[in-house]
């Protein structure tokens, strides 16, 4: 029985096509007594945890997590949507959580579904214009905020908003909103559900609410424009939960020691809610399935939380498995004899990883590195890890490989938001390493190979941009007709196909590899176009490399801003006796500096063809992040603000063949 056939005939009750209410209700009648979600104290004021006052909730013990059941998540869901139907909430109203990820975000979202809402995102790092956009856009009702400081960021703009009202999940530190009957705390909503909850209203409500209707309105990160309001209903997110649940769940075809999300499962989310990965994946799949989602402090305390938590598995971008590799190279590198012994475990896991059929000695040799190197660090992240999924991004094969050897497989996989998001991931019982697996059941996939030369790509199968359709595709952008107009093609047939605008390689064996956004294929003054993602990727295991900006639309050659690791490089000349500057400003221009990354650019370039390597390149004195405005909150660099920011650097590149930084052919 081939993946496919496995997958059709796999049964389970998770797999039902309801509402992502009903499907909530399901579980908690199957998983009444099994832990729902774990939370950590010390963290938040929590409005619906404290000593007393009808708070429902214990307060977890500092830096420690305490656990709550599906049967009392389900009854804090239901008190929750009766104190948001008493404020009026009818179905199809629109309203925002604006909030990080944390337990409070989980039962905000499935009270407004319960209550016949659309549940629209806001991220947390969302600006004052950036608010007004993402609440007036969908002409929201009411908005769940963080805490004072997120309600002060709406505040500000209120005056353009038709809010009816603003629940608040911390505690309200100050007296000051105490006349504004319009702001309440999570803790009084609930307070004010208990009072009025009747189950026979309640299941009305879910009764009341077609799998056809709208669940909720996902925003796109915005790095190439406004923001798009990307409309999925109930059977679009539904549909994907049971498709990845057909790769990942119990099926019965599958090994003892495949990894499966089931009841069993236990995951670490702390990627934003308010992106569509995290919440398909690391929420409405985990909830359907019956597991435990344990709510990380953020992605900084990733290194301290895992421990606590003993997660079987997690999802993320590679930005943070890049991160994670990064930390645990700098502990290990603070110990020159623990870091040769890292650097020989770390070659003999890329060669395992590389080998057909790996020979008895490389068998032994693994085993090895496993006992003295890998086992502590499977350790560090709480001993349990059986899978590691990877989205929203190309991951380095290099690194994924790295991982695979270390005994932590990622799994990585592809999708957008207008798909709810899972296009294709790979299978665990057949990882194929540099790809992002075969596309998912029920979902059809086809490849326009117009839109790319006839010699960019020199590969077996198909290449060019991948069209989906499928029930968990969009029907399109929120009053935005001409978009949605433009994002999807018929074909001959009639049949209607949305574009992704991404070149997707379709092998021979149904495995699909990333390419690049057709928009950000780099297309040179030879004609030929390169793909950016590929080189960038390279540089993820690269010690003195912390990101990589491929640069050169229009240019003779390829050219790149690189960001240094500034850790390695100063561990690196400490050994080395060399004495590097304090200002980062002078350090990218050190002449020592520089011979140390193009020695690692000549190392990356030796995998790409001639006119896909780096000729030149700059050093930046700040990495890319969220905070300077050049990374997505979903980690996604916003190239060209960062092509804008560093212009000067890109000039140099291509003006002066004997350029510093030039990298040799």
């Amino acid at each position: 029985m081939d993946l496919y056939e496995a997958e059709a005939a796999f049964e389970h009750p998770v797999l039902e096509l309801d509402t992502l209410a009903e499907m909530f209700e399901a579980s908690v009648d199957r998983n009444g007594d099994r832990p729902a979600q774990r939370y950590k104290g010390g963290i938040y004021s929590r409005s619906i945890a404290g000593d007393g006052d009808g708070t429902p909730l214990e307060p977890a013990p500092d830096g420690e997590y305490a656990a709550i059941t599906y049967d009392r998540m389900g009854e804090l869901v239901r008190r929750l949507a009766a104190g948001v139907r008493d404020l009026g909430v009818a179905d199809g109203e629109r309203v925002g959580i604006f909030a990080d990820t944390r337990m409070e975000w989980a039962l905000s979202d499935f009270a407004l579904l319960a209550a016949g809402g659309v549940v629209t995102t806001v991220y947390k790092s969302s600006s004052p214009d950036q608010i007004r956009y993402l609440l007036d856009d969908p002409g929201a009702s009411g908005v769940v905020v963080e805490n004072e400081k997120l309600l002060e960021r709406v505040l500000e703009v209120e005056d353009d908003l038709a809010l009816e009202f603003i629940v608040v999940l911390d505690a309200l530190e100050t007296d000051e909103y105490a006349d504004r009957e319009d702001i309440l705390t999570l803790g009084d909503l609930y307070r004010r559900g208990a009072e009025r909850f009747d189950r026979d209203e309640y299941e009305s409500w879910l009764e009341s609410r077609d799998i056809d209707d709208l669940a909720s309105l996902i925003y796109t990160s915005g790095t190439t424009g406004q923001p798009k309001g990307v409309r999925l209903t109930h059977e679009n997110l539904r549909s994907n939960i049971n498709q990845t649940y057909r790769r990942y769940g119990p099926r019965p075809d599958k090994d003892a020691d495949d990894p499966t999300i089931d009841e069993e499962t236990q995951v670490v989310s702390f990627l934003p809610l308010a992106h569509v990965f995290e919440r398909t994946c690391g929420h409405f799949m985990l909830f359907a399935a019956g597991g435990c989602v344990a709510y990380a402090e953020s992605p900084e305390t990733l290194t301290e939380d895992l421990p606590a938590i003993a997660p079987d598995s997690m999802t993320s971008v590679p930005r943070v498995y890049e991160k994670l590799y990064d930390g645990i190279r700098e502990r290990v590198g603070q110990d020159e004899a623990k870091a040769d012994v890292f650097e020989w475990a770390v070659d003999v896991a890329r060669r395992y990883q590389a080998a057909d059929d790996p020979s008895d000695e490389l068998e032994s040799e693994l085993a090895s590195a496993d006992q003295l190197v890998f086992a502590e660090i499977r350790e560090s992240m709480g001993g349990n890890i059986e899978s590691l999924i990877s989205g929203g991004g190309s991951l380095s094969p290099e690194l994924c490989r790295l991982f695979h050897g270390m005994g932590l497989p990622i799994y990585e996989g592809y999708g957008m938001t207008e798909a709810s998001p899972v296009v294709a991931t790979n299978p665990p019982a057949d990882a194929r390493i540099g790809t992002i697996g075969p596309a998912l059941s029920g979902l059809e996939t086809k490849i326009d190979s117009s839109v790319v030369g006839d010699d960019d790509f020199d590969d077996e199968g198909e290449v060019g941009e991948l069209l989906i359709r499928g029930p968990n595709v969009t029907d399109g952008y929120w009053n935005k007709p001409d978009a949605t107009e433009g994002a999807f093609t018929e074909d001959e047939d009639g049949n209607r196909w949305f574009r992704t605008g991404d070149i997707i390689h379709e092998r021979p064996d149904g495995y699909l590899e990333f390419r690049e956004r057709t928009k950000q294929l780099v297309v040179l003054s030879t004609g030929k176009n390169v793909a950016p993602a590929p080189i960038e990727d390279a540089f993820a295991s690269v010690d003195v490399v912390e990101q990589c900006l491929v640069v050169g639309d229009g240019e003779k050659f390829v050219g790149a801003l690189l960001v240094p690791n500034v850790d390695a490089l100063r561990s690196r000349a400490e050994n080395d006796g060399v004495t590097l500057p304090d200002d980062i400003e002078t350090l990218v221009e050190n002449e020592w500096v520089l011979e140390q990354v193009e020695a690692a650019v000549d190392d990356v370039n030796e995998a790409f063809e001639s006119y896909e390597t780096i000729k030149a390149f700059r050093l930046v004195p700040e990495e890319f992040t969220e905070a300077n405005d050049l990374m997505t909150p979903t980690m996604k660099k916003k190239r060209s603000k960062i092509e804008d920011r560093y212009d000067h650097l890109v000039e140099e590149i291509y003006a002066a063949d004997e350029a510093v930084g030039k990298s040799s052919d």
